[in-house]
């Protein structure tokens, strides 16, 4: 094992959805970790403007316009990554979306878009990633799930993306016990309420984070920085015993 287990020096890492958000801080960390990194995005304005960040960084990087729900695209884009960065080491999975409305009345257009990005899209991604790794014999998924698929959270009506990230948890869960003879690590990150400037409306709005913060044992949001660590973590050597696993990272809001 290298000196730094921790040390991703000469990895590619692939993260779709790594244009914003909490994937570009995954992005961002593995980058500092030594990866290069194949920013794997829909949006060409945020992925090409994080692969020239994660330059900046001394690291080697590309964007491949990624559809997730597409699976021609995401097998394109691991072809891509190898293409250009020359491997993959790692994938990250982190493409999703939430809808909110009550179960009774969602339109259904919604709860298939759903389902379509946060688990079909994860699986399009294993499945692809998952094959190049099985014959090189070794590599890492991180499926980036959910605390909501472990609870229901509320006040808000989302079943779709309850139902969604559940079924990520337990999809890593399968994966890493068929992959794990071919040296092929699979685990999974559930983040909780974060400070990310799409949900800091919520938290600013007593209905919602009137309700959330309260629940919340260390008293405020998850910062995205502190979720990269953790990919960095499950990435490397650091981890090489690790499979299967779901790592929560929600500041207690499950404990209760």
């Amino acid at each position: 094992m290298n000196e730094n287990p921790f040390d991703l020096s000469g990895k590619v890492a692939m993260v779709t959805g790594g244009g914003q958000g909490l994937g570009r801080q995954f992005a961002l960390a593995l980058a500092r970790a030594g990866a290069d990194i194949a920013i794997a995005e829909i949006n060409p304005d945020t992925g090409r403007e994080a692969a020239g960040e994660i330059e900046s960084l001394g690291r080697a990087a590309c964007f491949l316009r990624t559809d997730v729900t597409d699976a021609d695209s995401v097998e394109r884009a691991v072809a891509k990554t190898i293409e250009t960065l020359g491997s993959i080491d790692c994938a990250v999975c982190n493409a999703g979306i939430v809808i909110w409305g009550e179960g009774e009345s969602v339109p259904l257009p919604d709860w298939h878009r759903v389902m379509d990005v946060n688990l079909n899209g994860v699986y399009y991604t294993c499945r692809s990633a998952g094959k190049v790794m099985i014959d090189q014999g070794r590599g890492s998924i991180i499926n980036i799930a959910s605390m909501s698929g472990l609870i229901v959270n509320v006040p808000q009506c989302q079943a779709s993306y309850n139902a969604s990230k559940a079924g990520v948890i337990h999809l890593t869960r399968s994966l890493a016990v068929e992959w794990a003879r071919h040296g092929v690590r699979v685990n999974a990150i559930s983040p909780g309420f974060m400070d990310t400037p799409m949900a800091r409306p919520h938290f600013e709005d007593p209905e919602t984070g009137g309700v959330w913060m309260p629940r919340i044992p260390m008293g405020r949001p998850g910062k995205p920085e502190e979720l990269g660590p953790a990919a960095v973590f499950l990435a490397s050597d650091a981890s090489s015993y690790v499979t299967g696993a779901n790592l929560v990272i929600d500041g207690g809001y499950t404990c209760e």
